[in-house]
């Protein structure tokens, strides 16, 4: 226990506060169980250590990961027992997925220690709702995902912008503070500002971010065999050539020496992970039950890492919206243009040329340009997009 302690206080002394993830003050801290779900590397454990060092009294608190030493030798259950015991009240488990029987474990937390208050974080693959325990009616579950263009500009280049809604968007109410320039930084955000890291090694950082979610995390959840995570790399490396594009599931399965239901599978995996992002039909929404239409890589600073270096301009754009509105928004494929949100607004994606052709049949519909600072009428900057949270 002395050990995790002074691991805690180190990692404590070296967390920043001068920036915070928009979901920072959407949490509920003060529930029971709290659990925090994202892809791996954008930000999930600093902003809870800020929240930690910011709100908490650290003789009452503690904050251990799942993978640490102690739990060879230790459980969790044990772990709240000694804690409760010496008046710990704030139980803070870090990268939850790496323990094996966790969900057990957090229930009985849960039922044996009313007086403690736990949070937990953990991958984007984990289902609580499917929990062997039935987790789901203890936790209070939120899912994160990486930097808006909006954070990256507050977090990089101490650019303050506020949140604009949707329907503000579309409005036109969009105001830029005096001297900004709304395309100077956005290139480069494409290219790295979704992963809140910055340094000379990038590449790398976030070439180990992927090795690990399909070598580690997905293993260890799934319980996948090695021949499976190597069709899941095969798989990635497919989507990274080609997308965005219509899967055939057939003809891929055909690639991956797979039955045509695996490849259905694999890309669920690759969704929850945060490695892929797969726009459905609206006969379901973004969460139902509705037909795949396209599948894209999730990000656009994946494009750059992934994918090839011809990739159009069209690809990086359509993935930024996407990508973006997903967050707020039920976003589905449209049946006359790129994007439909809430069943209610069309857009199509395109650069500063492109024209109202495809939207003319839509009651509401909007061009999306790239290139451009401002908007008129039903044409919408792209950048904008990215202010949504």
């Amino acid at each position: 226990m002395e050990r995790l302690q002074a691991t805690f206080d180190k990692l404590l002394r070296e967390t920043t506060s001068t920036f915070h993830r928009y979901m920072y003050n959407r949490i509920d801290w003060t529930a029971r169980m709290v659990g925090l779900f994202g892809p791996r590397g954008i930000g999930k454990t600093t902003m809870v250590l800020q929240y930690i060092k910011e709100n908490l009294p650290r003789k009452e608190t503690l904050y251990v990961v799942a993978e640490d030493l102690y739990f060879t030798s230790h459980t969790l259950l044990e772990l709240s027992d000694t804690f409760a015991r010496t008046g710990g009240k704030y139980l803070v488990i870090d990268e939850i997925h790496k323990y094996k029987g966790w969900s057990r474990e957090l229930k009985l937390i849960y039922d044996y220690h009313s007086e403690l208050h736990v949070f937990f974080t953990g991958s984007s693959v984990l289902d609580i709702y499917k929990g062997v325990s039935d987790l789901s009616r203890r936790v209070l579950a939120y899912e994160m995902q990486g930097l808006s263009y909006r954070e990256y500009l507050s977090l990089f280049h101490q650019i303050d912008l506020p949140v604009y809604h949707l329907h503000q968007i579309l409005n036109q109410e969009v105001q830029l503070p005096q001297g900004f320039l709304p395309l100077q930084h956005f290139a480069d955000y494409l290219k790295r500002g979704y992963y809140p890291f910055r340094d000379d090694n990038f590449e790398r950082y976030i070439t180990n971010v992927i090795n690990t979610t399909l070598e580690v995390d997905l293993p260890q959840y799934a319980d996948l065999t090695p021949a499976t995570i190597r069709k899941l790399k095969r798989l990635l490396a497919i989507i990274a050539q080609a997308a965005p594009f219509k899967p055939n599931f057939t003809q891929i399965a055909g690639q991956l020496e797979a039955s045509r239901n695996i490849v259905a599978d694999l890309c669920v995996w690759l969704e929850k992970a945060g490695l892929i992002g797969q726009l459905r039909d609206s006969t379901g929404g973004i969460q139902g039950l509705g037909k795949m239409d396209k599948v894209y890589l999730d990000n656009s600073t994946l494009i750059y890492i992934l994918g090839n270096e011809n990739t159009e301009v069209g690809t990086i754009r359509e993935t930024f919206f996407f990508n973006q509105m997903r967050v707020e928004h039920d976003i589905t494929s449209s049946p006359i243009s790129d994007f439909l949100i809430a069943d209610k607004y069309t857009f199509e994606v395109g650069g500063k040329k492109k024209k109202q052709k495809q939207i003319q049949d839509a009651a509401q519909g909007f061009v999306v340009k790239d290139d451009i600072e401002t908007g008129y009428g039903n044409i919408i900057p792209l950048w904008q997009f990215g202010l949504t949270y």
